[in-house]
């Protein structure tokens, strides 16, 4: 059994009226009972609430309208079975995360538990992977929502020139700014508002998806779709998918559709029996993303077929967003639904992953990994404060700055986003194994989840980013941006590496507390786990 340490005066400052765990703060508790006290509200959010929030994040409305495309174009009619792939990499490290916040349950979570596996310096970066990996996309769900505003009131209003204000930067960064903002108060207000509202929004998405999937398959077998393609059971089959270079670029559209299930893991301290019920959120969460997955893989490719042509799934014109081609043509005047879908999926994503880097920030902010300011709780809503505000900003910004740049490098932070993912995922699933390194072999229940899925998910997730990283120098990889014959991806991906290394630097002259170990130790292979906290 390990013992998760919080030391006195870790947080000095931190919680309400600088006094961590002020007004009846909640923390997550270990399995020997010691209490992480940031000041957050605990028991707000139970297993259906996180597994809600958990969806929302990952955003499959607007995840399959962006990445659905893309990933037909890969790899044709194996769509079901790269998406296997990626999933399963994605529920192995699933499971290493329940095992950590099993014995450490800290709204740090990948920062808290990298530091406690292999020390501070790659902590503080697995927590900045989360941190700029979440920061990056909320720039895109920001975007996304407004683009489906406007269209949403084109359609409304039977006017393109509505439609079209999406395209004007002086009506689009504004409208975006505003969006960023309203998600980042709700999300302030905390985990009541930010439930109330998804239980809503994820309703409506997974409605809407449900019920174009049902209409293209019945379609496409009794009126023939646009290129019929009956459902074969090869589709399932990876070898069927071609060379690795196929599968390599197929499994990196999938991961970045399935990431954003470890926001129920950052919930940790404000959820009921914060032992058990984020990892069973996140594994709930996962199952039944695949399961939304494949339906849809199944109806359009039966629906549309992969033909590069028309309607066709695989055609380059439909692959910004394959709902916004396909809508109409399969539910008629019922396509407004699908609009209203993505609308209210990039919405709900935009607000419920704005709750990872908050709390990620706020660990780190308690731990003195960064400024202490990161660890102010907001004194009405026991939400994280500086931190919400913090991630809302830099979202705001990051998305002005590149789309006055280019709207290329914009979506080029997608697959800048997927590195990261893989980054900080993999260094997840190793410090799984590193932190239970003395236990791996006591029990069979041990070596499968503490030792073998950890090892294969995260593994495989740390190779997908050196390959990818690798495969990103090419210019023709992303947008086709380039600077000096090198791909736009590579130059982002390594930029926000680099300034991380260089916070992280400047973060230890100024606060050199927690790199000496003073707020979070690292357990090191002599230590006795079983040693009460003193």
């Amino acid at each position: 059994m390990t013992t998760v340490e919080f030391p006195r005066g870790a947080a000095e400052g931190a919680g309400t009226g600088g006094n961590p765990g002020a007004g009846g703060a909640g923390g997550g508790i270990g399995k020997d009972g010691i209490v992480s006290d940031k000041g957050l509200a605990a028991g707000r959010v139970g297993l259906i609430g996180a597994v809600v929030i958990g969806i929302s994040c990952i955003a499959p409305t607007y995840t399959l309208t962006s990445g659905l495309g893309p990933t037909i174009s890969a790899v044709g009619h194996h769509v079901p079975a790269v998406l296997l792939l990626g999933f399963i990499p994605m529920l192995l490290v699933a499971f290493a995360y329940r095992e950590l916040n099993n014995a450490v349950p800290d709204s740090g979570t990948s920062f808290t538990w990298a530091t406690k596996a292999f020390g501070p310096w790659a902590g503080w970066m697995g927590g900045w992977g989360l941190i700029t990996a979440t920061i990056l996309v909320l720039s895109n769900l920001a975007a996304v929502a407004v683009d489906f505003f406007y269209l949403l009131l084109g359609q409304l209003f039977n006017s393109p020139t509505i439609s079209g204000l999406t395209h004007n930067l002086a009506v689009n960064i504004p409208t975006t700014i505003v969006f960023i903002a309203v998600a980042g108060y709700i999300s302030y207000r905390g985990m009541d508002s930010t439930q109330g509202l998804q239980y809503f929004l994820v309703a409506i998405q997974i409605g809407a998806i449900v019920l174009f999937d049902a209409v293209a398959i019945h379609h496409a077998y009794h009126h023939g779709g646009f290129d019929f393609t009956p459902i074969e059971l090869d589709w399932f089959n990876p070898a069927g998918i071609g060379g690795f270079s196929l599968i390599a670029a197929g499994i990196s559209l999938s991961i970045f559709m399935f990431w954003g299930w470890d926001v129920t893991l950052t919930m940790n301290e404000e959820t009921k029996d914060p032992e058990k019920t984020p990892g069973r959120a996140a594994t709930i969460t996962v199952l039944v993303i695949i399961a939304l997955y494949i339906f849809t893989a199944l109806a359009v490719v039966s629906w549309a077929g992969t033909g590069t042509e028309g309607l066709g799934a695989g055609n380059p014109d439909n692959q910004e967003s394959i709902f916004a081609v396909l809508s109409e043509p399969v539910l008629g005047k019922a396509s407004i639904l699908i609009y209203i879908a993505v609308l209210s999926s990039s919405f709900a994503s935009l607000q419920s992953t704005m709750v990872g880097p908050a709390r990620t920030l706020l660990a780190m902010g308690y731990y003195r990994a960064l400024p202490p300011a990161f660890a102010k709780i907001s004194p009405r809503f026991r939400t994280p404060s500086v931190a919400t505000v913090v991630s809302a900003a830099v979202a705001a910004i990051f998305y002005v700055v590149t789309r006055l740049i280019s709207e290329n490098a914009l979506w080029d932070t997608i697959s800048t986003m997927g590195l990261m993912v893989c980054f900080y995922y993999g260094i997840t699933a190793v410090a799984c194994i590193w932190y239970f390194r003395r236990v791996l072999f006591d029990s069979v229940h041990n070596v499968i989840f503490k030792l073998v899925f950890p090892l294969l998910g995260g593994g495989f997730l740390l190779m997908m980013f050196f390959i990818t990283a690798y495969d990103s120098l090419d210019p023709g990889y992303g947008s086709g941006s380039e600077i000096g014959g090198i791909g736009m991806v590579f130059i982002l991906s390594m930029m926000v590496l680099g300034l991380g290394v260089v916070l992280m630097v400047f973060t230890r002259l100024a606060h050199p507390g927690f790199f000496k170990g003073e707020t979070l130790r690292r357990i090191t292979s002599g230590e006795d786990t079983h040693m009460p906290l003193v």
